[in-house]
């Protein structure tokens, strides 16, 4: 690949803020990104070469910066969700139970054999996109930390879950492997903490600012390419390693410095590449002339909607309970693995994502009515809400919303001059 091929790359993936712009449409930026791949890829007129080796690599770096940003909206540092830790985890679980026959079903349905992953698929949700869209909408109250709790739950599990559910053959290796970089990240944040406490990190932060080091955004850079790296080494997805690098930064906050740092690294030229380099990947000609993949959309599509209202029952507001079901970050990564490994049949990657997508804009349409029927007080308690403070925790005065998901912006209608931002199901 040439530096002149990057820029193309790069160029057409400006397509998808041109898509996000309009705020009646709402289209997430990844959405148009995907799709503008997909054109100039396998599917259309071939312009971008998925199989080049440098853009696969810089697509790999991409990936695990894009599930960073999923790892980073995982709410642990809210003392609100500690009354709603109950019910948000018995919702999650009671998804994740119906998934599991549902997710056979199709599979036998469509005749893939890949019940498992289709459970995977059906019980999980992007706190990377579910969170800001919360936030944008102006939602709380009790029902909607209880939604925040089971988006957090079913992703983070469904992220761990899904190597091992879309290659069963290979579960052991692979469960080892997720073992190894989970226990990897866990030494990275209690090395993190003691220098914390000693003060030494924030001695790092003050002389990185003042001397313009950029210190912070190397280490992070480090921390997420080198979990990455012993990803690769054992078999296991970069997905998880940038998961788990998202996990450690929002267990102690982030200096909105270091958001914008990152912001600027992964939405300005990773992500978008990753997500072009997607869409370039997949050959979405075999869907017209295979109708169980168009079986095979509708049904994900569907049952995901349906399997999330179900929580309606159990006292969930019904716009919250659609909402729990908006998924990008477990199918792009669904697609991702399947693809560079062929475990994916003919048109089963376009079927997952546009499935993904339909997701998104039954979200997008939930929160809108969740906000106008008021399904939550009208005050949030800035008390409750307020991140929980703990040793080696970032400084207060610096500490700043955590990345927001790549494209949310076309959801939520913010953008990151409002909201600072770094690279998400």
């Amino acid at each position: 690949m040439t530096l002149a091929g990057l820029a193309l790359v790069l160029t057409i993936g400006l397509v998808g803020p041109v898509l996000a712009t309009p705020s009646r449409l709402r289209i997430p930026v990844v959405v148009g990104e995907i799709l503008v791949g997909v054109l100039c890829g396998r599917t259309g007129f071939g312009w971008v070469n998925a199989d080049d080796p440098v853009l696969s690599f810089l697509a790999s770096a991409g990936f695990a910066l894009v599930m960073l940003v999923a790892g980073s909206h995982v709410p642990i540092r809210k003392r609100a969700l500690r009354a709603q830790l109950g019910r948000g985890i018995g919702l999650a679980l009671g998804t994740g139970i119906l998934a599991v026959p549902t997710g056979l079903a199709i599979a036998a349905v469509t005749g893939t054999g890949h019940g498992l992953l289709y459970a995977v698929l059906l019980a999980s949700s992007s706190a990377a996109l579910v969170m800001p869209v919360i936030d944008g909408a102006g939602l709380s109250g009790d029902r909607v930390i209880a939604t925040i709790v089971q988006v957090a739950v079913a992703d983070t599990v469904c992220i761990v879950a899904l190597p091992l559910a879309e290659n069963p053959s290979k579960a052991a290796g692979a469960a080892l492997g997720a073992l190894a970089v989970i226990g990897a990240g866990t030494v990275v944040l209690v090395v993190m903490v003691l220098l914390g406490r000693s003060g030494a990190l924030r001695k790092l932060q003050k002389l990185s600012k003042r001397r313009h080091f950029g210190l912070e955004l190397r280490w992070n850079l480090i921390i997420v390419f080198s979990l990455a790296g012993l990803a690769q080494t054992l078999g296991v997805s970069v997905m998880l390693a940038g998961f788990v690098t998202g996990i450690v930064i929002a267990s102690r906050g982030e200096p909105r410095r270091l958001a914008k740092q990152l912001f600027s690294v992964s939405d300005g030229f990773l992500s978008p590449v990753f997500f072009v380099w997607l869409g370039a990947s997949l050959d979405l000609r075999a869907i017209p002339t295979n109708p169980k993949m168009l079986l095979a959309a509708g049904l994900l599509a569907l049952c995901t909607a349906v399997l999330h209202a179900l929580a309606a029952f159990a006292g969930q507001p019904l716009p919250l309970a659609l909402l729990a079901g908006a998924q990008l970050g477990v199918p792009v990564a669904a697609v991702t693995i399947g693809t560079r490994s062929g475990l994916l049949v003919p048109g089963e990657g376009g079927a997952i994502l546009a499935a993904a997508l339909v997701s998104i804009a039954v979200a997008s349409a939930a929160a809108a009515s969740a906000s106008r029927s008021r399904t939550a007080s009208p005050s949030p308690d800035p008390a409750r809400d307020a991140p929980a403070a703990g040793p080696g925790a970032a400084d207060p005065a610096e500490a700043g919303p955590v990345l927001t998901d790549p494209g949310v912006a076309g959801v939520t209608g913010k953008n990151e001059d409002q909201c600072p931002r770094s690279d998400s199901n």
